[in-house]
């Protein structure tokens, strides 16, 4: 004689095999990219060295242009990296103090024209004119982020364009990138025409929170798959190379390097750019801009330039 079954009696074994599924899809979506953000010192170490004597009494102005990461989108306070260019926190970052632009440029004036989700385009038309054009006894530092939203918006949201190529083809990256460097040449120009009295430009690449895999569309952003966007985010960076070697008073300021391995793969070991020493995520909810540790970073990166750069003696 059979025993009728309960039907908690075997509630238990369904659960479990509708668990083991969901688990599953849990781990390759969102266990799979964990994103630990870390604490401390973030980025390359600076030489304090460098910092231990005034680099000029002349007059100078640093000058901020481009999109949300020259704005500090996402940082918290004055943690944007223009901010720290200008004036480290010394409660936050101890081991920074000293190390600004403030320190060695006692005759240091500052203006940010940044906007958050403007692109090259909006850069070259509304920016670079508001910036007023200088005596000639003022230097000019002007630093660039400019490139990554023309790759990204719209996001994909409606079809790709010439500044926002988002899920564009490799053909149609080949045919708009051209453009892109006459723009970027024309920003150059049109602010060297501001500094009679001269002027270095710092111009940062882009960076690739993907960590050199491609698949965006995995980051904790709903994003379509763009298999071309590895490519585009290559002619890009290499557009901003080539303008960098095409001006003696360009200088790159590789972000893109800095930031390999810290991205939406910074727990996978298996990852070519695994960073054994700090593999945390340096990039902020919105994935477009940094977190704090990632704004720590790039000011890092830009100092190292400046200092090659600026220092004298």
């Amino acid at each position: 004689m059979h025993t009728k079954l309960k039907w908690y009696s075997f509630r238990w074994q369904t659960g479990i095999a509708a668990l083991i599924p969901a688990f599953l899809v849990w781990y390759a979506l969102a266990g799979r990219y964990q994103h630990p953000v870390g604490s401390g010192p973030a980025g390359p170490s600076v030489n304090r060295q460098a910092f231990s004597h005034t680099w000029s009494t002349q007059k100078h102005v640093l000058i901020g242009i481009g999109d949300s990461i020259t704005e500090g989108y996402g940082a918290t306070g004055d943690h944007g990296y223009f901010d720290l260019l200008v004036k480290n926190d010394d409660t936050a970052y101890p081991e920074m103090k000293g190390c600004d632009l403030s320190t060695v440029l006692p005759n240091l004036e500052h203006s940010n024209y940044s906007v958050s989700y403007t692109t090259s385009q909006e850069h070259l038309a509304d920016q670079v004119p508001a910036i007023p054009k200088y005596p000639k006894i003022v230097k000019g530092i002007v630093v660039i982020t400019s490139g990554g939203n023309d790759l990204i918006h719209d996001y994909g949201r409606s079809p790709a364009r010439d500044g926002a190529m988002y899920g564009c083809t490799t053909e149609q990256a080949m045919q708009w990138t051209p453009s892109y460097h006459k723009r970027l040449k024309r920003i150059i120009e049109s602010v060297n025409s501001r500094f009679p009295g001269g002027c270095e430009i710092f111009l940062a690449n882009v960076y690739d929170p993907t960590d050199g895999v491609g698949d965006i569309h995995h980051a904790n952003v709903v994003l379509p798959k763009w298999p071309s966007g590895m490519q585009a985010l290559s002619l890009f960076n290499r557009t901003i190379a080539e303008v960098c070697e095409e001006y003696p008073n360009v200088h790159l300021v590789d972000i893109h390097e800095q930031f390999l391995g810290h991205g939406i793969h910074c727990s996978d070991r298996r990852n070519a750019h695994y960073r054994t020493d700090d593999p945390h995520y340096w990039y902020f909810a919105n994935l477009e801009d940094p977190n704090d540790r990632g704004y720590d970073a790039i000011r890092r990166t830009f100092l190292i330039e400046m200092a090659v750069v600026l220092r004298k003696g």
